[in-house]
Order: structure tokens, then sequence, then C-alpha cells
């Protein structure tokens, strides 16, 4: 049975973008496939973070900036107060994965968002980018504004709150293994070497 690398991750979460390039490299190295799947922090009508709190204010000058400036990724805090939603950008997600762009979709949100500064909650926005990774944007836009993907991206979250009782972003399912929060290439090569090794016995 091959190995399933499957990483839950919302497009407002920094440590998602600082672990996508670790992520994929090992996995490259591996020959290993990623799947990515949607987990919201913060759903509506929860209401989301504010960039000038406390909370995201310590966690960046304390982790983000730091992870960032080792990993050589010009990261940037999104001015947007309150921040932005981000259902309609996975359900724009889902429009990508069925049009087979699905991590050229994912890679353009994150950087629109934490190296941009640009509101991943506008229909606008997201529309400009989905035409960027080579999509339709008119075919784009119409769906999210018909709401299209409301329904699989609802299912999609039933998925990761429910069945993979998912709690936190990121969250990589490496096989067996389950690592929350940021982790780098070192880590995730050793997971995948862990996991081929028992698939192997």
């Amino acid at each position: 049975m091959a190995l399933t690398l499957k990483v839950y991750s919302d497009y407002v979460c920094p440590y998602c973008i600082l672990a996508e390039g670790e992520l994929e490299a090992a996995a490259a190295e591996r020959g290993i496939e990623v799947d990515y799947l949607p987990y919201e922090l913060r759903p509506y009508p929860t209401p989301t973070l504010r960039p000038e709190g406390e909370y995201i204010t310590k966690d960046w000058r304390e982790r983000v900036f730091p992870i960032a400036a080792e990993l050589g990724i010009p990261i940037v805090k999104p001015p947007f107060s309150p921040q932005p939603y981000t259902h309609l950008a996975f359900e724009g997600y889902q429009f990508a994965k069925e049009h087979g762009q699905a991590k050229a979709y994912n890679s353009r949100i994150y950087q629109a968002f934490f190296l941009e500064s640009k509101d991943i909650g506008s229909i606008d926005v997201l529309t400009e980018l989905a035409g960027e990774v080579g999509l339709d944007p008119a075919a784009y836009r119409h769906a999210l504004e018909q709401r299209t993907y409301k329904e699989k991206h609802g299912q999609a979250l039933h998925h990761a709150n429910y069945e993979a009782n998912i709690t936190s972003a990121p969250t990589f399912v490496i096989g067996d293994t389950v690592i929350r929060g940021m982790a780098f290439k070192h880590q995730f090569l050793d997971a995948i070497d862990r996991e081929l090794a028992k698939s192997a016995r």
C-alpha cells in the first residue's frame, strides 16, 4: 500500500506557508505526492483574529518571523483586521482541484496573503489569483458567487473535524504518524522513512 501524506491547513495560518516548502521538498525527495485538505481555524461566524492583538503580535515576533528568516521566506504580517474568512478561498480550491490546479492554487493563495498582503476574503482578489494559475476567471467567479462548491467544502471540513479529528493547523498525517504545528524537512523525512520502513516489513 502506497504511503499517503496529507496536510490539513488554513490559508490564514502562517505556519502552513512556512512548512509548505519543507514538506514538498521532503515529499519530492521520497517520490510521494502531498494531498492538501482544508481545515478552517475560525469558520464563520466565529470571530477571526486581529493582527494587532497580543496573541498574534507575540507569536509573530517570537516564532513566525524568526522561522521565516531561517527559511528565507519574506513573510509579511497581513494588515487585515479582523482577518478574512477562508471559506470562499477553499471553495475556490475545490474548483481548482477539479480543474487540475490544486497545488498551484494553494501556493498562490498563501503567497498572496502572506507575501503580498492581498485580501483573500474578496471574490475579486480570488478571481484574479485563479486566473494567474491558469483557471478560467469567469467560471471561477461564477462558482464562488453561486456557492457551487459550498457543499463539497462542507464535506471536506466535516472529514477534518469529525473523521480525522483535526484540531489545529497545520496538521500533517504521514501514514500513521501525525505531526501538529510547524515542522522542517528533516522531521518530515524522518517520519516518511519510518513509515516506509514499517510498510516494507
